[in-house]
């Protein structure tokens, strides 16, 4: 007949701390992993937002440039069409029958060649806007290129270590996970909140030298007593951490 699971509630304070500190100690080792990882990913992630946002400039850049060159051969357009108005009335001007419609081309002539220089303003203004872009462009598609280059390198850095680091990884998160089953679901919610709030992510600590071993705050002879009976779950009055003398742990002197 098979043996009946025992309810994780119903372990002795003891092995519930032990279990946890297990736990801690499984933990711990996935963490050591991370950091050999460092920096790595949220430099990869950076890289790559970085890049989006210069291909999203390239982009932008390349679209008000082809913008200018439309704005430009529209203006040579009105020029030609403004020089060939004037070329009109100058050959009307041969023809008139009195001064007043003499006059009137004149004026025409006038406006159209006001339209001819205006145009050609504009132009220049365009070439000077599209030769700023053009630069910006050539300089934006240089950065993007070294941070491509970067981001190559990086991700090749970071595949490595975790390619030698998966494996052990697997099998450290698959030990966790079967150890977190024989673990009170309340305690193990409160340990990963502590472990959360932590920067070296112990969320259970083993006394040392009369201190706590995660703030190394001292602790008072009578509250390490109580430590030592592990008969009630006890905190450090001062980070919050779980606490368990150096014989649960398997600490010798």
């Amino acid at each position: 007949m098979a043996k009946e699971k025992k309810n994780p509630e119903d372990f002795s304070v003891e092995q519930k701390l032990k279990n946890l500190y297990q736990l801690q100690t499984i933990l711990s080792e996935i963490d050591k992993i991370k950091r050999l990882r460092g920096e790595l990913p949220l430099e990869v992630q950076d890289l790559e937002d970085e890049i989006v946002g210069l291909n999203t400039r390239v982009e932008k850049l390349q679209g008000e440039i082809a913008s200018l060159k439309g704005e430009i051969a529209s203006q040579k357009v009105a020029i030609d069409q403004a020089k060939a108005s004037i070329a009109k009335y100058q050959d009307q001007q041969n023809n008139v029958r009195n001064n007043r419609e003499f006059d009137f081309l004149t004026k025409e002539i006038e406006f159209q060649t006001l339209e001819v220089q205006l145009c050609e303003k504009k132009i220049a203004d365009f070439n000077r806007q599209m030769e700023e872009n053009t630069a910006e462009l050539a300089r934006t598609q240089e950065t993007l290129s070294e941070r491509s280059k970067d981001l190559e390198e990086k991700k090749n850095e970071l595949d490595e270590i975790v390619h030698e680091t998966k494996a052990e990884e697997e099998r450290l998160r698959e030990k966790a996970k079967g150890l977190e089953g024989s673990i009170d679901p309340r305690l193990l919610t409160a340990f990963n909140r502590i472990r959360k709030s932590t920067r070296n992510g112990l969320g259970i600590v083993y006394v040392q030298r009369d201190a706590c071993g995660g703030c190394f705050n001292k602790i008072p002879p009578q509250r390490q007593l109580d430590i030592k009976m592990r008969k009630k779950i006890i905190v450090c009055e001062y980070c919050g951490r779980i606490m368990i003398d150096k014989e649960l742990a398997g600490v010798k002197d």
